[in-house]
């Protein structure tokens, strides 16, 4: 059984990169092809490189060996905010969003719509509120915009992280363990915002160390250990009993 997107062109893939910093080599040869409508999740524990590959591909790191590939050409972003603008975003833990500020603050901050012109400029409070409430509610989020974004949920946080990305552009999101101190019901707020994204045609990497968070949105699965791929599988090449066994170090039988 065929993943969606699996017939179409990588929008964002790394191929054979490899990062060393000292002696230490954090990432030996790793590939991975993200395409739209497809959510492909990257599973590894701590220090297995997940980190460093979402560094790489989204301008914090350069490769040292390897290249990163937009559309199919070779491209090097200078910084986050140089691949964020080629539509390339990430969503981290931290969220980069303002806890005393309200939610349309939040979803504009950096990018704010304003009126008048020269001097006269100034913030268009009414269209801000209006069109983060539109947007939210496009991704399936009804939210008080005026609200703090200190009063709500983790949940609901990273909804708000996500439809803010996707709505300034964003082709490629990569959510960096965006459930890792969530509940269940707070998690599947998230799992579902992944779910719209990939129905609207983005390309999404879901990095977890969770395969019972990942299975339920995942349609590609790949997992690294020590820098290096040890596992990369279709949801139609696997069980989740195989991916949870997997990820608790046992391999799966059918490798031989």
């Amino acid at each position: 059984m065929s993943a969606p997107g699996s017939g179409a062109r990588p929008v964002l893939e790394a191929v054979e990169v490899s990062k060393r910093f000292g002696g230490v080599a954090a990432l030996d040869g790793v590939s991975i092809a993200l395409r739209p409508g497809e959510v492909v999740c990257l599973l590894g524990d701590n220090g297995a490189g997940k980190s460093t590959l979402v560094r790489i591909l989204t301008g914090v790191h350069p490769p040292d060996d390897g290249v990163v590939r937009l559309d199919g050409a070779p491209v090097a972003f200078g910084s986050p905010r140089d691949a964020a603008a080629r539509g390339v975003a990430a969503v981290h833990q931290d969220l980069a969003l303002l806890p005393l500020m309200s939610v349309w603050r939040n979803f504009w901050l950096g990018a704010e719509p304003t009126r008048g012109r020269g001097p006269f400029r100034r913030l268009d409070v009414a269209r801000a509120r209006k069109e983060a409430r539109a947007a939210l509610a496009a991704q399936g989020i009804e939210l008080d915009v005026r609200r703090a974004v200190a009063g709500l949920s983790g949940g609901e946080r990273q909804a708000v992280a996500i439809a803010r990305a996707l709505h300034r552009g964003a082709r490629v999101l990569v959510l960096d363990e965006p459930t890792a101190a969530l509940g269940v019901r707070q998690a599947g707020i998230v799992l579902e915002q992944i779910a719209r994204a990939k129905a609207g045609g983005a390309a999404v990497l879901l990095v977890t160390h969770q395969p019972r968070h990942a299975w339920p949105v995942g349609d590609r699965f790949v997992a690294l250990r020590r820098g290096r791929v040890e596992l990369d599988r279709a949801k139609g090449e696997l069980t989740e009993a195989d991916l949870l066994d997997r990820m608790a170090g046992r391999r799966i039988e059918s490798e031989g």
